[in-house]
């Protein structure tokens, strides 16, 4: 599904990626810890096109995607729900939805009924601005508005931030769900133990802009043993 290799990126003058070897198979759900400043949502916006590769290359599906950009990949079935949401505030829920099946040609009513089917919290919030849910129930509504368009791959960057535990879970949930029924892939970034564990199939941790090792799941329960490998503490 998808495959890095000697990928490298950063900001300027500032390298932050070194030769980044991932790969993810079709349907699987990948999860990534490290330090802040590791690299982790570098990774992320250099596998969606927001941030160019300065070099290496990644494979999606058969077809080098390297120097597209971010609405070639979303048109091939990337999708990405950045840190913070991004949702726009001061449209209504419907309206940010409607916005996520712009490039399908889909009936929005129809769409958008399918989609709360999977994210039923949202039913009784589609009239009101975006900007006036809680922080779990924009973060709902910007996997919903990501899933809209009906990608293959779904790139999260820190969906558990600031949001109460309750939603936490049925966010887990409904990921878990959404692979095993549609097929999705997943790629993670996560601080969350068990967020990640609940979601992930395999964890990987990145230091210093690269890809190091693979966290055993059973390790995933003991925050000192993770610790170890990532200084990430629950």
């Amino acid at each position: 599904m998808l495959e890095t290799q000697r990928l490298c990126a950063g900001y300027g003058a500032i390298p932050v990626l070194y030769d980044v070897a991932l790969s993810v198979r079709d349907g699987e759900a990948i999860g990534i810890l490290g330090h802040n400043g590791m690299g982790k949502t570098t990774l992320l916006r250099t596998l969606i096109g927001a941030l160019p590769a300065t070099a290496g290359t990644i494979r999606f599906g058969a077809d080098d995607i390297t120097a597209l950009p971010p609405h070639a990949r979303a048109r091939r079935g990337m999708a990405y729900v950045p840190q913070g949401r991004e949702i726009f505030p001061t449209l209504s829920a419907y309206d940010n939805l409607r916005l996520g099946l712009v490039k399908t040609g889909r009936k929005p009513d129809d769409a958008i009924a399918a989609l709360l089917d999977d994210f039923p919290r949202l039913r009784p919030l589609l009239d009101r601005p975006g900007g006036s849910l809680s922080g779990g129930e924009q973060q709902l509504l910007a996997l919903a508005r990501a899933l809209a368009g009906e990608p293959s791959l779904l790139l999260l960057d820190e969906p558990t931030e600031g949001i109460q535990p309750s939603i936490i879970e049925e966010i887990a949930e409904t990921l878990v769900t959404l692979r095993e029924k549609r097929g999705l892939t997943i790629v993670l970034v996560e601080q969350n133990l068990d967020f990640i564990a609940a979601v992930s199939q395999r964890v990987l941790v990145i230091r210093r802009g690269q890809i190091g090792d693979e966290i055993p799941r059973e390790h995933l329960a003991d925050p000192d043993k993770v610790s170890e490998y990532t200084g990430v503490h629950a």
